[in-house]
């Protein structure tokens, strides 16, 4: 997170607007944002950014992830039939065809595409918490392949991953009702259910002064419905799209680990 100070009081700039959203849902039911996200991650990659532009979404009165995940689809095959109509000459320009999005797009589990990643390629996958850049693009090349899709939801990834904001797989509580999108070999979207109980987070946070997380704890004190929610970075969206092999290529003025001006 980036400190900054705040009329002499210690504050951060947003990484994400996800706990505003949890609380709103819950009068709203679904919230949406398009706004700026800063993240002090020390990646210096071809995919990260320091600022971007999030298009963020939480549902509320959802069943499970499944939820969230089909409305993910819905909307991204809204941005993609969008793009068709009002931005034909620039497709045109630029030598592009927009992806197809079917009405159901490959799902597979975690643990179940490390097993066929090792099986494949003999590379050691298995108890790692998360996906490398080479497992996602394998299953991306996997989901064209088997599935000639471009797209593939990868479910279930382990709560050490993601403890604090992600509900257990009631079947299986080292795994979380979360996924992420690949498009073309990358990840693209991260989403899943939320936890909704107060108890739940209280349990998280056991030994920890729960004080500085009040303003956040005190709407599930009040109870929440289950809910979940997703978020899409312009920039990497636009970058898988045209092609581009470097995020910064599709940002006006991409600020990094080494660039924040102008």
């Amino acid at each position: 997170m980036f400190p900054i100070d705040w009329f002499g009081r210690r504050a951060f700039l947003a990484q994400s607007p996800q706990f505003y959203k949890q609380i709103m849902v819950g009068v709203f039911e679904r919230v949406y944002e398009v706004a700026p996200v800063f993240r002090a991650e020390p990646h210096d990659t071809a995919r990260h950014l320091a600022e971007y532009v999030s298009l963020d979404a939480e549902l509320g009165f959802i069943t499970d992830h499944r939820d969230v995940m089909a409305v993910l689809r819905s909307v991204l095959a809204g941005m993609v039939e969008a793009i068709d109509e009002r931005a034909h000459t620039a497709l045109h320009l630029l030598d592009l065809a927009v992806p197809d999005v079917p009405a159901d797009i490959p799902v597979v589990a975690f643990r179940q595409a490390q097993e066929m990643i090792e099986r494949a390629t003999r590379r050691p996958t298995l108890g790692e918490p998360d996906l490398s850049p080479a497992d996602e693009r394998w299953l991306g090349d996997w989901a064209r392949t088997e599935h000639d899709c471009e797209f593939v939801f990868v479910t279930g990834y382990p709560m050490v991953k993601r403890p604090f904001y992600t509900h257990p797989d009631p079947t299986d509580p080292v795994a979380s009702n979360s996924f992420d999108l690949l498009f073309r070999g990358l990840e693209l979207v991260t989403g899943g259910q939320r936890p909704h109980r107060f108890d739940d987070y209280a349990h998280v946070l056991d030994g920890h002064d729960l004080t500085p997380f009040d303003g956040y704890l005190q709407a599930f004190r009040h109870g929440m419905p289950p809910h979940g929610g997703f978020a899409i970075g312009l920039e990497r969206w636009i970058a898988r799209l045209t092609g581009a092999a470097n995020i910064r290529e599709v940002t006006l003025f991409p600020r990094d680990l080494n660039r924040l001006t102008p």
